[in-house]
């Protein structure tokens, strides 16, 4: 996420990367039809590396 220019003064990182992990399994969500798998909602959050794949 785009928030290295931010404030520092002003917000909370940790609480901005939060933020950003939800927004991605939303989005997974959003696009998706049905419910997501348990792989495809670690898939959202970054949790797999291309070897696992």
């Amino acid at each position: 996420m785009g928030h290295d220019d931010l404030d520092s003064r002003v917000h909370d990182r940790v609480a901005l990367d939060e933020i950003a992990l939800y927004a991605e399994v939303l989005t997974a969500v959003a696009i998706s039809e049905r419910r997501l798998t348990l792989d495809e909602l670690d898939d959202a959050l970054g949790l797999r590396t291309s070897a696992s794949h």
